[in-house]
C-alpha cells in the first residue's frame, strides 16, 4: 500500500475520509482518521448549526464553526487534515477563505465546478498558499472542463481530483435514472479520468493523483480501485458507525440496523439524488408529504425555499442529533454491511488486512498461474495475524 502523494505533502495511509454532512464528520472523526495515518475531513455545509446563533446569524456562525472545529482538530492531532465544501453553498467564498486563512492541509470541493475562487487566492496565488485543492467530480469530462479552466485563467492545475461514482452516499452527481440497475463502473471512470489528467500533467510538470470515491468499503474495495490507476480512496460510510464520529448514536444505528433493500435513492430539494436509508421521514417526502419548515436564509444557491417540499439541512441535522423521525441519513450503496460501532483504528487495520489479503492473492496467482485456487488457500496460516480479533 503505498502513500498518497499530493505534491509535497505525503499520506502513510492513501485514504481520504468522506466529508459528511450536516455535523457527521467534524473534528472528532477528522483527527481520529488523521492520527490513523489518513486524511480526516470535516464537513462545512451548514456547520453552524452547530452554533446556538446560526438562524439569526447564519454566515457568522457557519464561519465561527468552521473555524472552531479546524483548531480542535488541530488540538487532537498532527496529521493530514481536510475541509469538504460544496460549491453550491451560498457562502462558498466565505468559507472557502476561513479554511485557507486556517492552513488546512487539503480543501475537496464538490457539488458543482469550482471556476471561481475567492480574493484571498487571487491576490496570493496558488503556489503562495499551503492548502492542496482536490476538486470532485463524477466523471472525465468534467474534471476536464476545471483543469482547462484553471489551466487558462489561473496557469495552475488542481493538485489531485477525486472521482465519484455512482455508488456514493448523499448527493450524487447522476441523473437519477443512472443510479439504478447497471451503473457505469467506478474503475471505468477512474481510468478515463487518469487519461483526461495525463495531459495536463505533462504541460504544467506535476503530477496529480487520481483518488476512487462511491462504493468503496473494504480492503479489497480498494485494492481493486487501485489496480486501475487510482493513487488513493475516499471512504465515508464506512467511518460512520466508528465511536469516533461526530454523529449520535441513533444516527449510527441506522447504518447497523440498515438492509440492502433500505438503501434508496430520494429527490433532494435542491434538484439532485440522493442516496439515503429508507426511513419513516423518508418514507413520508417519497409519498409527497411536505414538511413546512421556516428558511433563515438561501443556504444553497439552486434552493427555492418557496417551492421545496422540506429543508434539507434542518433534516439532516435532526438526523446527526437523533433525530429520525424528522430527519434521514445520507448513506453509501454498502452502508447495510455495517454490523457494529467500532473506534477508527479498528476499522484500519480491517481494511489494512483485508488489502494486503488481496494483494498476497494477486501475487500468489501470477506466481502459480492457472493451477491457482484461491478457495484453497488458508490464508490464516500464509499471512500472519489475518486471524486478529478486530471488533
Amino acid at each position: 500500500m503505498n502513500p498518497l502523494k499530493i505534491g509535497n505533502l505525503k499520506v502513510n495511509l492513501p485514504i481520504i475520509q468522506g466529508g459528511m454532512g450536516v455535523a457527521i464528520s467534524l473534528s472528532g472523526l477528522a483527527s481520529a482518521v488523521a492520527n490513523a495515518g489518513g486524511i480526516g475531513v470535516i464537513s462545512a455545509v451548514a456547520i453552524g448549526m452547530t452554533e446556538p446563533d446560526y438562524m439569526k446569524n447564519y454566515r457568522e456562525a457557519n464561519k465561527r464553526a468552521l473555524r472552531k472545529e479546524i483548531r480542535k482538530a488541530r488540538s487532537l492531532t498532527d496529521g493530514v487534515l481536510g475541509v469538504n465544501l460544496m460549491v453550491a453553498v451560498t457562502d462558498y467564498e466565505e468559507l472557502l477563505t476561513v479554511a485557507l486563512e486556517e492552513k488546512i492541509d487539503v480543501i475537496i470541493l464538490g457539488a458543482g465546478l469550482p471556476l471561481k475562487m475567492p480574493q484571498y487566492v487571487t491576490e496570493k496565488g496558488f503556489e503562495n498558499i499551503h492548502t492542496k485543492f482536490i476538486p470532485k467530480v463524477s466523471s472525465a469530462k468534467a474534471a476536464r472542463v476545471i483543469f482547462s479552466y484553471w489551466a487558462k485563467n489561473f496557469n495552475y492545475i488542481p493538485d489531485a481530483v477525486v472521482v465519484e461514482g455512482p455508488l456514493a452516499g448523499g448527493h450524487l452527481g447522476f441523473k437519477k435514472e443512472d443510479l439504478t440497475g447497471e451503473v457505469v463502473p467506478l474503475a471505468d471512470l477512474i481510468e478515463e479520468t487518469v487519461l483526461e489528467v495525463s495531459q495536463f500533467e505533462k504541460d504544467f510538470g506535476k503530477e496529480v493523483p487520481v483518488i476512487a470515491g462511491g462504493g468503496i468499503y473494504s480492503g479489497k474495495d480498494m485494492y481493486e480501485i487501485m489496480q486501475k490507476g487510482a493513487k488513493g480512496v475516499k471512504m465515508g460510510t464506512r467511518f460512520v458507525p466508528t465511536h469516533e464520529c461526530d454523529a449520535s448514536i441513533k444516527f449510527k444505528e441506522t447504518y447497523i440496523n440498515s438492509t440492502k433493500d433500505d438503501i434508496t435513492i430520494i429527490d433532494s430539494p435542491v434538484g439532485l439524488p440522493g442516496r439515503a436509508i429508507r426511513t419513516k421521514f423518508v418514507d413520508q417526502i417519497n409519498a409527497g408529504n411536505a414538511k413546512p419548515f421556516k428558511c433563515p436564509w438561501k443556504c444553497l444557491k439552486s434552493c427555492d425555499f418557496r417551492k421545496v417540499p422540506y429543508c434539507i439541512a434542518q433534516a439532516l441535522f435532526n438526523a446527526a442529533r437523533g433525530n429520525m423521525d424528522e430527519g434521514f441519513a445520507f448513506a453509501g450503496s454498502k452502508a447495510y454491511l455495517s454490523t457494529k460501532i467500532q473506534s477508527v483504528s479498528q476499522v484500519v487495520l480491517e481494511l489494512k488486512v483485508e488489502y494486503y489479503k488481496m494483494k498476497y492473492l494477486e501475487y500468489l496467482k501470477n506466481f502459480v498461474g492457472q493451477r491457482f485456487i484461491p478457495e484453497r488457500i488458508n490464508l490464516p496460516n500464509v499471512i500472519p495475524n489475518i486471524g486478529l480479533k478486530l471488533a
